[in-house]
């Protein structure tokens, strides 16, 4: 007798590079007492540290007053602790300012709402792996979306069909809010597409009695999260250079006008990683992946890691050919008597005409990277915007990007391009 020998269980180690990521935190902005900035830098303190120590120095009153008022406490701490107060301790020797909560300051604009980036239990930046296997899943939705016909698509459920239920109920007036957006485009495509799924193992069906999270085939791939996006200096090949560096940034929002002249909308001030270069874990488990049987007969469009990463390619090329329609489409705006709209270095980045990149991950990756909204029509995209978002009629969706200045106040990064490389 013949065994079968099961599909291996692959797992590869990715390197991640991006010039430039922001990963939102479960606390959306900073109170001006949770952080403190002088001309170069921000500092951000192990509150409880520092509460200890300006209670021993008979300054908890004032320090609470701050927070009550929601005001700033860079005064508090030098009257307190003198003009080096960043590099005060604590009674066992430790940092109130620890180096992991401090960032390089992009801006000379005095920062009123700081956008924090989520940290591990160490205090330290990183970037979650379920970020990136989100990201990976809509690659796939539009792969197989793109592609029904290789995959066998349910008629239903192929664009089409999709657009025709979308026009329906926006005529219905049923989008009117951001979760009727989610909850159709669930119903609409991606049960279907990873969770119609039947479960044989061994030959023998699982009892499974309804489609659900236990019958998607994501299940079979695992994404680790990143190492911590600690600033080190990697080998280049010039010599060394600095890697995850910590900044705060101002992030201009800016749209255009109905001549496609630039127009300014607002600035937000956000904690990021610059130049990141870290690693992750990437795993197919095959023999899982082979018990997933869809109920109409779609195929899964991976088996391998590599296959896995080509999709990924796929979609962030139409991305990034959108995107570099749309800057190259934009006239700059540079009344000095307003705010300067200089796009030079956005479009010099947009350049190349292959994607140098691999996925586009967090904030910043707007409609086009965390939805199949490319696969509708314009004028779709559009009615959908105008229904669940920010309503801009007879404006493409998005209509609004971000770009980001530099130390020198110049616009030359975008967030969230990250390029992938197999170890």
């Amino acid at each position: 007798m013949t065994l079968t020998k099961p599909n291996a269980y692959e797992t590869k180690t990715i390197r991640l590079m991006s010039p430039i990521v922001h990963i939102g935190s479960e606390v959306q902005r900073l109170n001006p007492f949770e952080y403190v900035q002088t001309p170069s830098k921000v500092y951000i303190p192990d509150s409880e540290a520092l509460a200890r120590q300006l209670y021993n120095r008979g300054r908890l009153k004032d320090y609470i007053s701050a927070i009550e008022n929601r005001q700033g406490i860079a005064n508090l701490l030098e009257d307190t602790f003198g003009e080096d107060w960043e590099n005060v301790t604590d009674d066992t020797g430790r940092p109130i300012f620890p180096d992991e909560g401090t960032r390089r300051k992009w801006t000379d604009d005095r920062i009123t709402d700081l956008r924090p980036m989520i940290r591990n239990g160490n205090g330290q930046f990183y970037i979650p792996g379920s970020s990136i296997k989100g990201a990976i899943r809509t690659a796939i939705a539009y792969h197989l979306l793109k592609y029904s016909d290789r995959y066998g698509v349910p008629q239903a459920n192929r664009v089409s069909a999709i657009e025709k239920e979308l026009r329906s109920r926006l005529d219905r007036g049923q989008l009117e809010k951001k979760f009727e957006q989610k909850r159709t485009a669930s119903t609409l495509f991606e049960e279907a597409l990873f969770t119609e799924f039947d479960l044989t193992y061994q030959g023998r069906s699982a009892n499974v009695k309804r489609y659900g999270p236990n019958t998607d085939f994501m299940r079979a791939v695992s994404v680790s999260d990143t190492d911590p996006l600690v600033e080190k200096r990697v080998k280049t090949k010039k010599g060394t250079a600095p890697a995850n560096i910590p900044i705060v940034s101002e992030v201009v929002v800016s749209s255009r006008f109905p001549n496609r002249n630039a127009k300014y909308r607002a600035s937000i001030y956000v904690e990021m990683v610059q130049r990141i270069r870290t690693e992750f874990t990437l795993s197919i488990d095959g023999e899982m992946l082979d018990w997933f049987r869809h109920s109409q007969g779609m195929k899964i469009p991976f088996s391998t890691i590599d296959e896995l990463l080509a999709i990924c390619q796929d979609f962030v090329q139409e991305q990034w050919d959108f995107d570099h329609d749309y800057w190259n489409s934009i006239r700059d705006n540079l009344d000095a008597g307003g705010e300067r709209l200089n796009f030079v270095d956005v479009r010099r980045f947009y350049n190349p005409e292959k994607c140098p990149f691999t996925l586009r991950i967090g904030w910043g990756s707007g409609m086009n990277g965390t939805t199949i909204g490319l696969r509708l029509g314009e004028e779709l995209r559009s009615q959908l915007r105008d229904a669940v978002g920010i309503s801009a009629p007879n404006f493409e969706a998005p209509k609004s990007r971000r770009s980001i200045r530099n130390r020198d106040g110049e616009i030359t990064l975008v967030p969230g391009w990250a390029k992938f490389k197999v170890l």
